[in-house]
């Protein structure tokens, strides 16, 4: 399980790093084919981790809820995703990590109700979250960089 955090935290590091090499403008663009764009994807990402963390230990996420609802699987961006919210965004990829590998240490994730993903994979604990989510984190980082190369031609 610790690798799995330091694995993202490295994606969420070269997120962020690609979040910052680029205009608000270009992190909205949804380029023609696709549901989203690259600020919406990070969102996600950080939003998939709580979820699969806390919610599915019948906790409740260390954020806003109007985010979760904001980047939940299936939501698609229908605004401007400001710089504001992407530098609150950009504060909570570290801060949450710290919190869960706390939480971990405390065992408050007793109570994890298992999950298949619509990857096939079956979350049964914790373990089983942390260990995906590093995947379904990468995962997402890819379809960011591919969509920077889209803007980028357009």
């Amino acid at each position: 399980m610790g690798k799995s955090i330091t694995i993202s935290r490295l994606t969420r590091r070269n997120f962020i790093e690609l979040i910052d090499s680029l205009s608000i403008e270009q992190l909205n663009e949804i380029p023609v084919g696709l549901n989203n764009n690259i600020a919406w994807n990070f969102g996600h990402i950080i939003v998939t981790q709580q979820i699969l963390c806390y919610l599915l230990a019948g906790l409740t996420p260390k954020m806003d809820q109007a985010l979760v609802a904001k980047y939940r699987k299936g939501a698609r961006p229908d605004e401007l995703i400001d710089l504001n919210e992407i530098n609150i965004l950009k504060s909570l990829a570290y801060s949450l990590l710290d919190e869960l590998e706390n939480d971990i240490k405390t065992d408050i994730f007793s109570n994890y109700k298992p999950y298949t993903t619509s990857y096939g994979f079956e979350l049964t604990s914790i373990a089983d979250a942390v260990d995906f989510y590093s995947i379904h984190e990468s995962m997402h980082y890819g379809v960011a960089l591919t969509i920077k190369k889209l803007i980028k031609q357009s």
